[in-house]
């Protein structure tokens, strides 16, 4: 594969990515979410982007919506003010019933069928598809509850936890069965923010009590169809990971820079996880210079990858604007380079 920057790469076939995955001695590392243009980051340079078309992903994501809060038909007004964690969709618990009830049927939502034919494209050019939404039980019940509630409600409320999670997970798994009739993905992709800066939001105890039930039943449905399960979580996950891990989890992302030790983690979980290692956006790309974000690259596969493979590389999350250009051709280039040469030493 030619690497100069005037060249475009090829992207990795579909077998290529899954060796990547199950530690079979892929041939390169997959990109996977590395061009994640974030806020403001087409609006400070438009079709000059474009440029990076030659750095492929080496995943086709599909996305739906699985839960719109305006189109449920709820019996009363739902405040949009105010800050994302702030927000309320279900101030009384007295009106989880109708919440349930209202709930979509993936069987007959018509968003996985609006995807079959870039699917279907997808296999055809021998691609990994991920069927992906973001949010699943912690995210999106902040987004029910608002944050502040949800942290409490674990405390004082925790029949409705789980009747609130049920009812979530039925309706995640459908939707996973429906699109694995008519998208045939390869792996899913979902979020869950479940660390800050420090730590885990909750202890390990309260995730395994009120969360991790039903990340068991989401890994249950996928294996039975051998599906990947791809989770992205910022913050400090360090405590949850072998939980996660049972649950059934396969690949992590990102490995957050300064909330996690990527040696530690990539060496105590590295034979059990693959890492979708994610370069740091709140300082490495965006403060630091071309050479250091090349550096930075080469430390993240020198950690992660292993002779049989367990890495795939990412932006740690949205690249926002105020990055410096250079440092973007910078990441991508050597992740393209190192991420081959790397590979070729356990060819």
């Amino acid at each position: 594969m030619n690497l100069q920057s005037n060249k475009t790469i090829t992207p990795l076939p579909c077998a290529e990515v899954i060796k990547a995955v199950e530690r079979r001695t892929p041939s390169r590392i997959p990109l996977v979410r590395a061009k994640w243009w974030g806020e403001g980051l087409w609006e400070q340079y438009g079709e000059r982007l474009n440029a990076f078309d030659r750095y492929p992903e080496d995943v086709v994501q599909l996305w739906i919506e699985p839960l719109d809060y305006d189109q449920m038909g709820l019996s009363w007004e739902i405040d949009h003010e105010g800050a994302h964690d702030a927000r309320i969709v279900l101030d009384d618990w007295g009106k989880l019933d109708e919440f349930i009830a209202k709930l979509p049927d993936p069987a007959t939502d018509p968003q996985i069928a609006s995807l079959a034919e870039q699917a279907e494209q997808a296999h055809a050019q021998d691609r990994y598809v991920l069927f992906s939404f973001w949010r699943l039980f912690f995210e999106r019940p902040w987004s029910i509850r608002g944050m502040t509630n949800l942290l409490m409600d674990y405390y004082t409320a925790p029949a409705e936890i789980h009747r609130l999670h049920d009812a979530l997970c039925t309706l995640y798994c459908g939707y996973i069965e429906q699109a694995i009739r008519v998208l045939k993905p390869h792996g899913f992709w979902t979020s869950d923010d479940l660390g800050h800066q420090k730590q885990p939001f909750m202890r390990p105890r309260t995730f395994r009590e009120y969360l991790k039930p039903y990340y068991v039943r989401i890994g249950e449905t996928l294996r039975r169809h051998n599906l990947h399960w791809w989770l992205h979580s910022c913050g400090n996950n360090t405590p949850l990971l072998p939980d996660l891990i049972e649950a059934g989890v396969d690949v992590f992302h990102p490995v957050q820079k300064h909330t996690m030790d990527e040696v530690a983690v990539a060496r105590e979980f590295g034979d059990r996880l693959t890492f979708l290692a994610g370069i740091d956006v709140q300082h490495v790309l965006q403060e630091q210079s071309p050479d250091a974000v090349r550096a930075e690259v080469r430390f993240l596969i020198d950690t992660f990858d292993r002779p049989d493979g367990g890495m795939c590389l990412a932006a740690g999350n949205g690249i926002v604007a105020g990055t410096p250009f250079e440092n973007i051709e910078a990441f991508l280039d050597e992740a393209a380079r190192y991420g081959t040469a790397h590979r070729q030493q356990f060819a």
